[in-house]
């Protein structure tokens, strides 16, 4: 190797030793030098010989160690620089974690909703399977003993269920969930971008700030901004929030609740989300009780698309006064499920009605609102009523509560079905305002089928008439036995005429029917209550009249002229009566024509021997 001195540069040639190094004395001028390679900064003021194999060598390694701490410096960095970074990134995500947004650890740390994430499960047989080896390892009696038992856990039924559902909710937790906003202010950042680029001149600058001053851009920015601000807004909680999502894992149906908990919910010192895992008891319940199905009379008109209450109108069942109603569930006490009678086959669903004490409730603050609004109407009713001409007949009283009890909210009764003997007839009783016919029809009841019909003989304290006979025209008795069978309960209806008692008893009711006939009643209304409370079982009538203009030709044939004020009265106390009185009645016939109506009378009374009919079930109790 030859080494030749030009102008400061060193040139190698061979491997010989360096003799002739040129040097700058202080006086010459400090000129500039270039080397072949890296060289210590010492290397010239170095006088003692060298081979230059070791001087290249040294140099290597002088290199190969910088490389290596400028290696080192940068990964450093890197790491702080990453660190920082998803550091700031997770300070920017709000605490929205859970089912929906999971973060999980992994070997290199957290991984935030990662769409190629799998999360790795063990089956029960693979658990097994590495049991068995390690049984096959560990061969000491105490090992032996201790993975029996980890063998006897795992291979039980109610672990491999639970072992099933730990991995199908791991794995439904750590699903990839939709990508959360960072920010909110895009907008705001693309104009600090938009700022910085305008005085630029650089190409690409320019490029940049027209991209973003392009009116799609800033519109499509706009639109991220208001979604995110939807999405990151916190979530206000005042009451509890569930979410549900029911899968079916193993043959166990397994609800997942996740709560957002607000801190001013008093749940022991839980807030924030909070998630549990509902699995079924494997204890088997015993079978409901099956409910009974009751039979209930309905005592007033309903129509579910008038009511606002009803949980669903499409469900609810309309009904009208009087009709039989099966309800098939009172579960819930507001709405009970029902079937009207006779409906059954047409209905394949059963219908909502409101329950009886809930619609005693709506019913008695619907009394209360009305009677606020006109405070004296009854009162002017009922002077009106006093005010009116006495009539010559007398009004029976049953009781001293003569009067409808207008504090009693009718909703419902239960009915029963009742097939009346052959030797014990109901007694018929015809309803209805004066004029109607009632009497007539029954008269001629009485003369058409005298061997069928009889009436009840009344009591009376006036004396005997020559022509009357004791026990066929009246029972006569004392004022003061008469008195006595009045606080005793014993009639049916009673009333004073030319102070003298007159009345109807139950006895006298009984005897009728004893002797195999069908006794046939005409009644005042307030009588009603006292005749159904007996043992009797009566079946009530109500003759209705017809139109105003009918009724007044019907009297006309009878050679009566009302006056236009007495014809309103009758459609008037018709309407009062149905008001009052109509949850007793059992049927209804309007007496448009006198010779139809006793048609239709004759063929409900026929009815009751042939078909069973609904009758209040504390009579057959």
């Amino acid at each position: 190797m030859t080494t030749s001195h030009m102008n400061g540069h060193i040139t190698e040639d061979s491997d010989i030793e360096v003799k002739n190094v040129h040097l700058a004395s202080p006086e010459e001028p400090q000129k500039h030098r270039e080397m072949g390679v890296d060289c210590p900064g010492d290397l010239g003021s170095r006088m003692m010989p060298m081979r230059r194999s070791a001087q290249l060598e040294r140099i290597r390694q002088q290199q190969e160690d910088i490389r290596r701490r400028r290696e080192e410096e940068g990964k450093k960095q890197e790491l702080d620089l990453t660190a920082s970074m998803r550091l700031k990134k997770l300070a920017q995500i709000p605490p929205k974690t859970g089912i929906d947004n999971p973060i999980f650890d992994t070997e290199e740390g957290i991984v935030l909703e990662s769409p190629h994430y799998t999360v790795k499960t063990l089956e029960v047989e693979e658990l097994l399977t590495s049991i068995k080896h390690i049984q096959h390892i560990l061969v000491d009696p105490q090992s032996q003993e201790d993975i029996s038992l980890i063998l006897q856990l795992v291979q039980n039924t109610d672990f491999q269920n639970a072992f099933k559902i730990h991995n199908a909710v791991t794995v439904h937790m750590n699903k990839a969930s939709p990508p959360y906003p960072l920010i909110s202010n895009a907008q705001e950042l693309a104009q600090e971008v938009q700022s910085v680029l305008k005085p630029s001149h650089h190409k690409d600058g320019q490029e940049l700030n027209a991209l973003l001053n392009a009116p799609h851009v800033q519109a499509l920015l706009l639109a991220h901004d208001k979604v995110a601000e939807q999405e990151m807004q916190p979530d206000l909680v005042t009451d509890e929030k569930i979410y549900e999502n029911v899968g079916v894992y193993g043959g166990e149906t397994v609800k997942i609740v996740r709560i957002e908990k607000a801190r001013d919910i008093p749940l022991a010192d839980m807030h924030g989300t909070l998630t549990f895992v509902l699995i079924p008891s494997q204890q088997s319940k015993p079978p409901p009780a099956k409910e009974t199905v009751i039979h209930v009379k309905a005592h007033f008109d309903y129509d579910p698309s008038d009511d606002p209450y009803v949980p669903c109108r499409e469900l609810g069942l309309s009904f009208q006064k009087g009709d039989i109603l099966h309800v098939i569930s009172q579960e819930d006490p507001n709405w009970w499920q029902a079937y009207r009678d006779g409906d059954e086959d047409n209905q394949p669903l059963a219908g909502l009605i409101p329950g009886k004490s809930f619609q005693q409730q709506r019913e008695a603050m619907k009394q209360t609102i009305e009677e606020d609004k006109e405070p004296e109407k009854s009162g002017k009713l009922w002077c009106a009523k006093k005010n009116k001409k006495k009539r010559k007949k007398v009004l029976y009283n049953a009781n001293k509560n003569d009067d409808y009890d207008n504090e009693e909210i009718l909703t419902y009764e239960e009915m029963s079905l009742y097939h009346q003997p052959a030797n014990r007839k109901r007694p018929i009783v015809l309803i209805g305002p004066q004029n109607c016919g009632q009497n007539e029809l029954r008269q001629r009841l009485m003369n058409n089928e005298v061997d069928r019909f009889a009436s009840a003989v009344p009591h009376t304290t006036r004396s005997r008439r020559e022509t009357e006979a004791a026990g066929r025209d009246y029972h006569f008795i004392s004022r003061q036995a008469f008195e006595s069978d009045i606080a005793a309960g014993k009639f049916i209806e009673y009333g004073e005429f030319e102070k003298n008692l007159y009345g109807t008893s139950i006895d006298s009711v009984r005897q009728v029917i004893n002797s195999g006939k069908i006794c046939l009643l005409n009644l005042h209304t307030q009588s009603l209550k006292t005749l159904r409370n007996s043992d009797l079982k009566p079946y009530i009538i109500f003759v209705a009249p017809p139109s105003q203009e009918r009724l007044r030709a019907l009297l006309a044939k009878e050679g009566k002229n009302p006056k236009p004020e007495e014809l309103r009265e009758i459609i008037e106390k018709t309407r009062e009566m149905e008001q009052n009185n109509g949850h007793y009645f059992d049927t209804a016939i309007v007496n448009s024509d006198l010779d139809k109506a006793y048609q239709e009378l004759l063929r409900l009374i026929n009815k009751l021997d042939t078909e069973p009919q609904w009758v209040p079930s504390t009579w057959l109790r």
